[in-house]
């Protein structure tokens, strides 16, 4: 058995922009800041390591898990964009349209699950599983994880350089890509439905 790898720096390019928005861990930062404060230090290399290993595992057992309810890539692709869509729209508009419970304790929960692999990060796994080879978003999933890593280190100094109205600016810029790739998303998928 060969295998073949079929690396494109435009399709790793593509997912870890995706992935980099959904993740939102710029617009994250005042988040991490306020665990670190609260629990007093966040373990930013198990949280990174964590992350990983979930997104990498629903990459490759995600669509199975789909397979067992009855649904397929497709479907699931369409009502991603959906997620991706309202994602966006919170950090273009700065509206909070989902609403999560202030959690206990920082490191593997809730930084790991759900801030970094949570519901948003997991559909968009599948939903570019459905147009780009697995060892890209592989490759994207790595590149996004070891910039997460950087940030949860140096979380303090980058909320002193960027301040509230960089971080703004940041969530604000990646809200319109990430609105783009929604509509992107959409159109490419909902054609396979019908």
């Amino acid at each position: 058995m060969s295998l073949h790898l079929n690396f494109d720096t435009k399709e790793i390019a593509t997912s870890g922009m995706v992935l980099f928005a959904v993740i939102d861990i710029i617009g994250n930062v005042p988040v991490i800041i306020g665990l670190r404060n609260k629990v007093g230090h966040i373990q930013s290399g198990k949280a990174s390591f964590v992350a990983a290993c979930i997104m990498i595992a629903f990459l490759f057992i995600g669509e199975e898990i789909l397979k067992l309810i009855g649904i397929d890539v497709y479907s699931f692709a369409v009502a991603g964009s959906f997620i991706l869509f309202f994602l966006a729209l919170e950090m273009i508009l700065g509206i909070s349209l989902y609403k999560d419970d202030a959690p206990e304790s920082a490191s593997i929960v809730p930084i790991a699950f759900p801030l970094i692999a949570g519901a948003g990060t997991m559909t968009s796994l599948l939903s570019l599983r459905a147009e780009f080879h697995v060892e890209n978003i592989i490759v994207a999933i790595l590149v996004n994880i070891i910039f997460v890593y950087l940030v949860l280190k140096s979380s303090r100094q980058i909320e002193k350089v960027l301040g509230k109205n960089g971080i703004g600016i940041i969530r604000k810029v990646f809200g319109v890509i990430l609105l783009a790739i929604a509509v992107k998303l959409f159109t490419a998928n909902i054609n396979a439905l019908f």
